[in-house]
């Protein structure tokens, strides 16, 4: 097996804004990986939040020398390969991808079809409206007409006006988006004021290291609470049971694919709801998440939707959910 990888910039259609920082742009890793005379790519969006970036991604895929191995022991090298990505799990994710997409290109099949999964079954993606000014707010709601689902990005200490606004311009339903930005006791007074906003579900309200402090906060509002920091791999699901409704798994967070589908199956076992998210992301990296979509509650797949520059293409967008392509493997290729 042939790794190849290089460095994409796409840009956003607007600054996007959350509780901690703000982007303009994003660097991707493509991977593409070659055997048996078939190519099959994979995509690494690092966050700098993990301490990644794509620098340190792609160093990460080209010190690797899997000459003699074959996609088709994706499983066990994600195992052997586990110590050696430690750090660098959207580096993992992107070399994950292109072994599945690899895979369903031999078999001739999407990757939906390795999984048995139902394309027809895949959730309404929420749209994110980032942290913003007004106007901006009230431009990008517009904008955002065709997606019956929105998430809002919340924590920047204009909560209230936020969602104000939202208000003023539809009545959709909402997803609140914190990033950690909230302390307990505002936690939980912004939770039960969003309780008669229309909003569904409250991510990650507090830091990721204040586990016990979102148990605190669960036991006095009535939305759901999904993890997003606090739910990084498979060993951070059964701590989360004991704090949150549900969690966000990301495919650049956990390594990609493999480790999200147990991710999904043990957050089953332990009676949680599962949401498919996302970094900012091309339609590539998207498409890893949305072929494992039907198997899940909720999803957030919109990064491609952000960008204005996507340099892949396959995916359809029909009354607010992706539509998988009936290609083999996850059916994405290279604009022309």
């Amino acid at each position: 097996m042939i790794i190849d990888t290089s460095i994409h910039q796409i840009h956003l259609k607007h600054t996007f804004r959350i509780s901690r920082d703000a982007q303009d742009a994003v660097r991707i890793v493509v991977v593409a990986i070659s055997h048996d005379g078939i190519t099959g790519l994979g995509e690494a969006s690092p966050s700098l939040r993990y301490g990644e970036d794509a620098e340190s991604a792609r160093k990460a895929l080209q010190g690797l020398d899997l000459s003699g191995r074959s996609p088709m022991e994706r499983t066990e090298l994600h195992q052997e390969l586990e110590d050696y990505f430690e750090g660098q799990r959207a580096a993992q994710a992107a070399l994950d991808i292109a072994m599945w997409d690899w895979m369903g290109k031999k078999a001739g099949m999407p990757v939906y079809g390795l999984l048995g999964l139902n394309p027809g079954k895949v959730p309404v993606t929420s749209f994110t409206i980032g942290i913003a000014d007004a106007d901006i707010m009230r431009q990008k709601i517009r904008e955002a007409e065709q997606y019956p689902l929105l998430k809002i990005k919340l924590g920047g200490g204009h909560d209230e006006e936020a969602i104000e606004i939202v208000r003023s311009e539809t009545d959709k339903p909402i997803q609140a988006d914190v990033n950690e930005g909230w302390k307990r006791e505002e936690a939980v007074d912004k939770i039960l004021w969003l309780e008669g906003q229309g909003v569904k579900l409250v991510e990650q309200p507090l830091q990721a290291k204040d586990l016990y402090g979102t148990a605190w906060v669960r036991e006095r509002v009535n939305l759901p609470i999904f993890a997003d920091e606090n739910c990084r791999r498979l060993a951070d699901v059964p701590d989360c049971a004991d704090a949150f409704d549900g969690i966000n798994i990301k495919l650049m967070k956990c390594g990609g694919p493999t480790e999200g589908l147990r991710m999904i199956h043990t957050a089953r076992a332990l009676g949680l709801k599962v949401m498919l998210g996302c970094m900012i992301e091309s339609s590539l990296g998207i498409s890893a998440a949305a072929h494992l979509s039907p198997l899940v509650d909720t999803v957030d797949l919109d990064g491609h939707l952000l960008i204005r520059d996507d340099p892949f293409e396959g995916l359809g967008f029909r009354e607010g959910r992706i539509v998988l392509p009936d290609r083999s493997g996850l059916g994405i290729i290279r604009k022309q």
